[in-house]
């Protein structure tokens, strides 16, 4: 469920966190599903107790999970705006890049409608 790429140039806990928010959009995690203990998943994933430690501190951080002290950490239900507004932020920063790059805004548009279209959805 919580796969990672120890090959990637992305560090893990941003693999981890991605993975959590990606489960979450695709409703594969629902609000006040528990997560394994950060000593499970980092022995799961054979990577240390700090960096799963790290992507839950984030995931806590930005409103997607939340912990209960003896209890573990939960899928928040606040979590739907929280994502959306990281993803946003995600894209800002995309696009800009993309504008210095030198890709127009008909450019991008292109692309997103080509991303889209499996949806029917046009910008």
């Amino acid at each position: 469920m919580f796969d990672i790429d120890l090959q990637s140039r992305i560090p893990i806990y941003e693999q981890l966190y991605k993975r959590v928010v990606e489960l979450t959009v695709k409703k594969q995690l629902r609000p006040g599903d528990k997560l394994p203990s950060v000593r499970e998943l980092a022995k799961a994933l054979g990577v240390n107790p700090n960096t799963v430690s790290k992507a839950f501190q984030n995931l806590e951080r930005d409103g997607i999970i939340y912990s209960l002290a003896g209890r573990g950490s939960f899928i928040s239900d606040k979590n739907g705006a929280a994502i959306k507004q990281n993803i946003a932020g995600q894209f800002t920063l995309a696009a800009k890049e993309a504008f210095a790059a030198g890709l127009s805004a008909e450019e991008m548009i292109d692309i997103i409608n080509s991303i889209n279209s499996d949806r029917g959805n046009q910008v």
